[in-house]
């Protein structure tokens, strides 16, 4: 049990630390029914379960290059490290992307993930920023559950991102966006 966590902006030191996202899955979302005619474009995501569980393994790092003006938070329990979120902006539509979010194995379930969270969506208001998003894949259903559970909603898809057999591959590309409140009052009061 974690008992005292903190959370700390870290430095581009950490960029060359590679992370082991790792994460064993039963579900996965199907799209399917997915079709177009002149007036409209229809498709449906339906929960299914594998016919054994999934391992899925790959690796990530902080910092990427692509990223416009990053930054990223780690969360320690004295000097251990239980997690990190990497963020970058969307300066032109006012969004912050949560490029990574890693909790480490023996620390999920207990907070750390929330507490990333709730850190990411302080340093969007600061940012005076209007909304979190970040991206997600179908088979991913336990960062889907927990993402839902944080206030996120999906906000569209990519059905080729990683190849062009994403959708027989159950791994399809998921946007999730949260809303922050009150981006409005505070550009009225230009704060």
């Amino acid at each position: 049990m974690i008992e005292q966590m903190h959370i700390k902006e870290l430095d581009k030191s950490w960029k060359e630390r590679v992370f082991i996202y790792r994460y064993e899955t039963s579900f996965y979302y199907d799209l399917s029914e997915a079709w177009q005619d002149d007036s409209q474009f229809c498709f449906c995501l339906n929960k299914r379960a594998f016919e054994k569980p999934v391992i899925k393994q790959f690796e990530g790092s902080l910092f990427s290059e692509w990223l416009i003006e990053p930054v990223a938070f780690g969360a320690f329990e004295d000097e251990t490290l239980l997690g990190v979120i990497g963020l970058g902006l969307e300066d032109w539509n006012k969004r912050l992307r949560i490029a990574e979010l890693w909790v480490d194995e023996p620390f999920r379930h207990q907070g750390v993930g929330k507490a990333l969270i709730a850190k990411a969506m302080h340093y969007a208001r600061f940012k005076n920023l209007r909304a979190l998003v970040l991206e997600t894949q179908s088979c991913n259903e336990p960062a889907i559950r927990f993402y839902l559970a944080c206030g996120f909603r999906f906000i569209g898809l990519d059905s080729t991102h990683y190849s062009n057999t994403d959708i027989l591959d159950r791994e399809v590309r998921l946007e999730m966006g949260l809303n922050l409140p009150n981006l409005e009052l505070n550009e009225e009061q230009g704060t």
